[in-house]
């Protein structure tokens, strides 16, 4: 097998210490080191001293993270590999032996590392995705409020659509200070919920005691710190953002796809599409791509591919949402494909379709053209008239088709 890379590295990296096999020409050499910072430092030196060119290690957890760091710093070419890409052979399982079979694959080109973006568009996506486990948060804190209230026969959910809205807030401060008149608590409502004063009174007619006051309060002060938080990291996520101003925009034109989406989207991607060969790439890299699963030439299970889990998630998100707009290209697939495939798999294809939609304007530099919700029968035009022909026919009628005179 041909020699690609002559001096190479491969670590089989975990949380207290790293296995390092170093392969020349004419040297081979394995060592252990702690996975202290010092430690680590000693490491690279190694690596240099060497004159290794390229190395490789696996993507084990997070333990990986301070090794590539300190690679990066250097410039040293190094490989994130996926460990299922490189299973060592069976019964041949230790440390050193994973260190040397890293180290052989990588010889001979046989490795290809995962995309890892820059150090700063790291930092983004960490503070992007802790604020999105901040908002996750605070929908289940909304969710234990509601726990609790069903708990204290209050039925306040039932009547209205948002429990910490400014009339459900405003009702549950009066409970959490003592009010039990359900009366006095549904004059507190604002807006339209004024309509409802009497579903709010039998709703709020309920048994609530000092434990249900004392855990509404404590929920009540979480939610709150949990907004400041999410405001103070929007502050910074926005500031961070603002060289990609252009591409948000470009972005939140898509329908479904809101600012706080796209913030996310870009931090997982990136705005340079160099790094992935085409659409149908990216798309299998976060994980929307239907799997091949074929023996004895019979088609089994495609579900899709495993692949970026947050960034699969906000498409998903946004794929809902455009399912919910009005007269548009990415509502009319969605409902078209879940007629036939059901909401999931819709949601699914439509989150698809966004991202292919996005990596063609970022590769472009173009602004989202809406083709209308019924560009897919325009472009199927015969094959359309063909499925509603047949259906009549199934049915018993007789059909003739005609084409319309078009009018001035």
């Amino acid at each position: 097998m041909d020699v690609v890379y002559s001096h190479v590295c491969g670590l089989d990296v975990h949380k207290k210490n790293v296995v390092a096999c170093i392969i020349t020409p004419d040297h081979k050499e394995i060592r252990t080191f702690s996975t202290m910072t010092e430690d680590l430092l000693a490491l690279i030196d190694w690596i240099k001293s060497h004159g290794c060119t390229h190395v490789a290690m696996e993507s084990t957890g997070s333990f990986w993270k301070p090794i590539y760091n300190l690679l990066e710093m250097e410039q040293i070419e190094t490989l994130v590999v996926n460990a299922k890409h490189m299973k060592n052979v069976p019964g041949r399982k230790t440390d050193v032996k994973d260190a040397e079979w890293i180290a052989g694959l990588l010889r001979h080109g046989l490795l290809k590392g995962s995309y890892i973006p820059n150090r700063e568009q790291r930092e983004l996506r960490e503070l992007i995705r802790y604020r999105r486990s901040l908002i996750d948060e605070r929908a289940r804190e909304v969710q234990r409020i509601q726990k609790v209230l069903e708990g204290a026969n209050i039925k306040l959910s039932s009547v209205a659509s948002d429990v910490l809205g400014k009339s459900g807030r405003l009702m549950i401060e009066a409970m959490i200070e003592g009010e039990t008149d359900a009366a006095l608590l549904s004059e507190l409502a604002q807006r339209k919920l004024k309509n409802k004063k009497a579903d709010l009174q039998k709703a709020l007619h309920g048994l609530m005691g000092p434990h249900q006051r004392l855990m509404l309060k404590a929920q009540l002060r979480h939610i709150d710190d949990l907004d400041k938080l999410i405001e103070e990291i929007d502050a910074e996520v926005k500031e961070r953002m603002t060289p990609f101003e252009e591409d948000l925009e470009r972005l939140d034109t898509i329908p479904g796809v809101g600012r706080r989406s796209a913030e996310q989207i870009l931090a997982e991607i990136g705005t340079n599409m160099d790094q992935f060969p085409s659409a149908a790439h990216l798309c299998s890299w976060a994980g929307l791509a239907p799997g091949n699963n074929e023996s004895a030439g019979k088609r089994k299970s495609g579900k899709t591919t495993k692949g970026n889990k947050k960034l699969r998630t906000a498409l998903v998100e946004s794929a809902r949402g455009a399912a919910r707009s009005k007269e548009t290209y990415l509502s009319s697939l969605y409902h078209r494909i879940a007629a036939r495939r059901g909401a999931n798999r819709a949601a699914v294809a439509v989150a698809h379709r966004i991202l292919t939609i996005i990596y063609h304007l970022l590769k472009k530099k173009q602004t989202y053209i809406e083709l209308g919700p019924h560009h897919y029968e325009e472009r199927k035009r015969n094959q359309v008239a063909r499925q509603a022909i047949r259906k009549l026919e199934i049915l018993g009628y007789k059909v003739i088709v005609e084409e319309a005179q078009q009018t001035a």
